[in-house]
């Protein structure tokens, strides 16, 4: 038996109970979880925002060791230290073969799969987006287990398996942030945090934090902000006082709503670039005018996991953590256990914290 934190439909609350976990079948792996990071994309799972079936283990950022493996799995090995990958690429899609692993048309399916049942009734549970890390173990493909890398401690490492690739992603890959350049970053959560850090590891210079909670200012500042701004009507205006009354180079919104996405490229330079991280529900729209989007030419984007390949960032994320210049643990607010879920996902409601963990 095996506790876990059981979504039982969308939008009901999360139930903590026993389910009967199978042993890995050909090309999976049984992980002992260490630790989960509570993300706002969990939260998106469970009211219906991002499709998931249910009933669910949720949960999609973690860590742990392997236990077990299936058939014809010769890597990781029981002992390994592992990630967790939510999006493990198949390699042979059409965007696998463009080199954008992180848009992989494959890599959703795990999700879709039964991959346990409800120890009270024997009722299939699915796992969250392929990984159900919101559990003391969990059975996932072999190519959703990444090497920890050497270094990171375990526990703290889970964060590398969603929050740290999507801010490091997003402020390398997608905003391509050069030295000396302004950025701004809205939202201060956990993937807010990583994205300050990638930031300022980056060398940006003038580091703009926007947030609607005033508490949120030192987090902040301690992962690298230079300024912080408290969302209001006059926010982008602000940030381009900030700036040189030109605008951020780069913006990078981590919130996921159509006002907010909206004061971000409004807060760009001419020319610059907007980042749009967060997930938004389908009821949120964003409006331009056709002469604005000439006159001002900036680029507005999406950013898919930070536009990360995995296996080749999280090496090089290891040596920032490894030299102090990435500090892990400073994503963390609260350290909870599986039945500290429902208040993390109201405090992620209410804009408090930056990133809850679970430490099994």
């Amino acid at each position: 038996m095996v506790r876990a934190a059981v979504l039982p439909a969308v939008n009901a609350p999360l139930q903590v109970t026993e389910i009967d976990l199978p042993e890995p079948g050909p090309g999976q792996v049984r992980i002992r979880l260490a630790a989960a990071g509570v993300c706002h994309s969990d939260l998106s799972l469970s009211n219906g925002t991002l499709r998931q079936p249910a009933p669910a283990v949720l949960g999609h950022e973690g860590a742990g060791t392997v236990t077990a493996v299936g058939p014809d799995v010769t890597s990781p090995a029981p002992g390994d230290q592992v990630v967790l990958n939510w999006a493990p690429s198949c390699g042979s899609c059409h965007f696998c073969g463009l080199a954008e692993p992180w848009l992989c048309a494959n890599s959703g399916l795990a999700a879709h799969t039964s991959y346990a049942t409800l120890a009270a009734d024997g009722s299939d549970l699915y796992p969250g987006l392929g990984t159900a890390a919101f559990a003391e173990e969990t059975v996932v493909p072999a190519h959703a287990a990444l090497p920890l890398p050497e270094g990171v401690p375990l526990t703290d490492g889970a964060l590398l398996g969603c929050a740290v690739l999507t801010g490091w992603g997003a402020v390398h890959h997608s905003a391509q942030v050069r030295p000396g350049e302004s950025v701004a970053v809205f939202g201060v959560g956990g993937v807010g945090l990583a994205t300050l850090q990638a930031a300022r590891i980056a060398g940006a210079g003038t580091i703009v934090a926007v947030d609607v909670s005033p508490e949120k200012e030192e987090l902040a500042r301690s992962a690298g902000a230079t300024e912080f701004v408290l969302a209001g009507d006059d926010t982008a205006k602000r940030i381009r006082k900030l700036t040189g009354g030109h605008g951020a180079d780069a913006a990078v919104e981590c919130v996921g709503r159509a006002d907010t996405i909206r004061t971000a490229w409004s807060a760009t330079r001419r020319g610059g670039r907007t980042t749009v991280v967060g997930i938004g529900g389908q009821d949120q729209k964003v409006t331009f005018s056709a002469l604005e989007i000439f006159y001002f030419g900036r680029t507005l984007s999406g950013c898919v996991y930070g536009n990360s390949d995995p296996a080749r960032d999280l090496p090089i994320i290891a040596g920032h953590v490894r030299s102090g210049a990435l500090d892990l643990s400073a994503l963390v607010t609260e350290r909870i256990g599986l039945d500290g879920i429902p208040d993390a996902f109201d405090a992620m409601v209410a804009g408090k914290g930056g990133r809850a963990l679970i430490v099994f």
